[in-house]
């Protein structure tokens, strides 16, 4: 349904019209996707064993990405450091911090600093845990004495988005609708 049909759809007893226009030449258009907890189990990328993301925003201009993160296992995940800001908010399950004493639990948000080093923990009582990231930067994925082994950011989403998809059948339009 167009923005104009669905103006016409409901009640504007003031009869405010939709401004002309609305998106500047050379913008990009909104990326809609209804009912992401219920997405085909293909858009999913694999991370790693009982872990998976489904890729929402990537943006290379300005080097962020936004993802839901599905974790479908208990225990240790990841020590990681980012590089830039990252806020999150719980759909389902919980996780925490080994280094914190709080726990994010379902409906939490969650804003985390740039620089700071952390190891994420999801509890054993927790079947499934989704949580909506934007991440700004990457992380870098350290060992226990804080020596980086790897990382992660926009490049390493898109990258890991193209292989799983081009292997499961998915055209590549999906994944470049999101990119910004």
């Amino acid at each position: 349904m167009t923005m104009s049909n669905l103006a016409r759809e409901f009640s504007n007893p003031t009869g405010v019209r939709p401004v002309k226009n609305p998106i500047p030449p050379n913008a990009r258009m909104e990326i809609i996707l209804p009912n992401i907890l219920e997405a085909e189990e293909e858009l999913w990328v694999p991370q790693s064993e009982g872990i998976a993301f489904l890729p929402l925003c990537l943006g290379v201009t300005q080097g962020y990405y936004v993802n839901l993160l599905r974790v479908r296992k208990s225990g240790v995940l990841s020590c990681h450091m980012h590089t830039g800001a990252v806020h999150a908010q719980v759909l389902k399950g919980k996780w925490f911090y080994l280094e914190h004493d709080w726990v994010a639990e379902e409906g939490a948000f969650v804003m985390e600093p740039p620089g700071e080093t952390h190891t994420l923990v999801v509890p054993d009582d927790v079947e499934e845990m989704i949580t909506w990231f934007h991440v700004a930067g990457g992380y870098v994925y350290m060992d226990v004495e804080g020596l980086p082994t790897g990382y992660e950011d926009v490049f390493t989403k898109i990258g890991k988005a193209r292989q799983h998809y081009e292997a499961v059948g998915i055209s590549l339009d999906h994944l470049h609708s999101l990119i910004r």
